[in-house]
């Protein structure tokens, strides 16, 4: 079995490689890997709802987060249930080569 935390490290590892190899690929490559913006903003949404319904407290999310209480429940909390805040620009879909 896989600790949590060896696993984020593998999945580190994975990205930064996925950055080195769309360095040398085309402009395809490159919105596909922008495009994984958006399933992290999802996964730390879900990680955050988990913690929640687990009784962490808001304190402890935006301490791990590198928030206040009151930034971590304004950027992920209930009132933000539906919506995942992402700051980025849509990415640009681009027609095959």
């Amino acid at each position: 079995m896989v600790e949590t935390a060896d696993y984020l490290k593998m999945l580190s590892r994975m990205i930064r490689a996925a950055g080195r190899r769309v360095a040398a690929a085309d402009e395809h490559e490159l919105a596909m890997l922008i495009q994984l913006r958006s399933e992290f903003d999802q996964a730390v949404q879900v990680a955050i709802d988990g913690q929640r319904s687990f009784g962490r407290s808001w304190e402890h999310i935006g301490l791990a987060l590198g928030l206040s209480r009151q930034g971590a429940f304004q950027r992920y909390g209930s009132k933000r249930k539906n919506e995942i805040k992402n700051d980025l620009p849509k990415p640009v879909h681009l027609p095959p080569p």
